[in-house]
């Protein structure tokens, strides 16, 4: 059973001091970071904190420390943002930052690597296959069996992801992923979508999710008007339960902090299977995290304070 998520609101804005929210920088989700970290700006600064809005460049460590910030709400999605090179140049730069550390942000931008990882810790997880090679993926393709999801192993937001039905679909769906690195050929879930936002040692109310497309795609998740959101989800308490033990299983396995997202879908049988952690979701006005902070009670403003709190010191906590 998780903890229930303690309220922050107590602190005073002037303890946190000077606070970058760090977003942008330089990968495919830049415009979704940029969305989000505007989000997160307007709330902090709505309470009072003394909240600059920094857009990360490959000195994003310097420009902090030069410029007298006493911590950073990271709010960068992808690579060089979310995979934990801007977090290992903050901990050389000794900045506090919100999120995950570099172990974690490395593992979790890695979907392979984080199925492997939490396979390890007895959270079920689809069969898949990295491969780098056409030969390779229909090899991969046909150890599996077709429907398969073909996406990028480092990339996150549902770019360059395709929905395979036949191998006709295969060399499109490949030569798109190949574009971001790596690719990983996965065995196709039929239910539906369910994610796990965590603060600290919480699992926050469970939300399901579906796109008017075929799944959850990059328009479902940010631009569509119709994309539906279920917060509860329509499932039985087993199931809910089982989600949310895997989910905190998962984090703990990818060695995470502070907050995040753990992606499941329901297998033919209605079993959980894992997808991915992310270490930074999104904070957009259509975003899976502040919808189940809302159903626990946390309003935007508030969910962005807890967040930020996890940078500061125990002493500062209690006070």
């Amino acid at each position: 059973m998780s903890e229930s998520v303690p309220d922050m609101r107590h602190i005073q804005p002037e303890r946190f001091g000077k606070v970058a929210v760090v977003m942008g920088g330089w990968s495919a989700e830049r415009d979704v970071s940029l969305m989000s970290g505007q989000q997160v700006f307007d709330s902090l600064t709505s309470a009072g904190i003394k909240a600059h809005a920094v857009d990360a460049g490959r000195d994003i460590a310097r420009v902090l420390s030069e410029g007298g910030f006493d911590r950073a709400f990271l709010i960068l999605h992808g690579r060089g943002g979310e995979d934990g090179v801007v977090q290992a140049a903050l901990e050389l730069a000794g900045i506090p930052y919100t999120g995950s550390g570099v172990l974690a942000s490395a593992l979790c931008m890695d979907k392979w690597r984080a199925k492997g990882l939490v396979s390890l810790s007895g959270v079920s997880t689809p069969q898949a296959f990295e491969v780098l090679t056409m030969e390779e993926a229909g090899q991969a393709a046909t150890a599996i069996g077709y429907p398969i999801v073909v996406k990028p192993t480092l990339e996150g937001s549902s770019i360059g992801v395709t929905m395979v039905n036949h191998s006709q679909q295969l060399a499109s769906a490949f030569s798109d992923a190949r574009r971001y690195g790596p690719v990983l050929v996965e065995q196709r879930m039929t239910g539906i979508e369910v994610t796990a936002g965590i603060i600290g040692q919480t699992v926050l109310p469970l939300v399901s999710m579906k796109g008017a497309d075929e799944f959850y795609d990059y328009k479902a998740k940010y631009l569509a008007d119709d994309t539906v959101y279920n917060c509860p989800v329509e499932l039985p308490p087993e199931v809910i339960a089982t989600i949310e033990d895997m989910a905190m299983r998962a984090f703990r396995a990818l060695d995470c902090r502070g907050w995040g997202r753990v992606d499941f879908m329901l297998d033919a049988s209605g079993a959980p299977q894992f997808i991915e952690c992310n270490t930074a979701p999104g904070m957009t006005s259509h975003s899976l995290v502040p919808i189940a902070a809302r159903a626990a009670g946390l309003d935007f403003e508030t969910l962005c304070l807890q967040i930020l709190a996890d940078t500061l010191p125990v002493e500062k906590l209690a006070a």
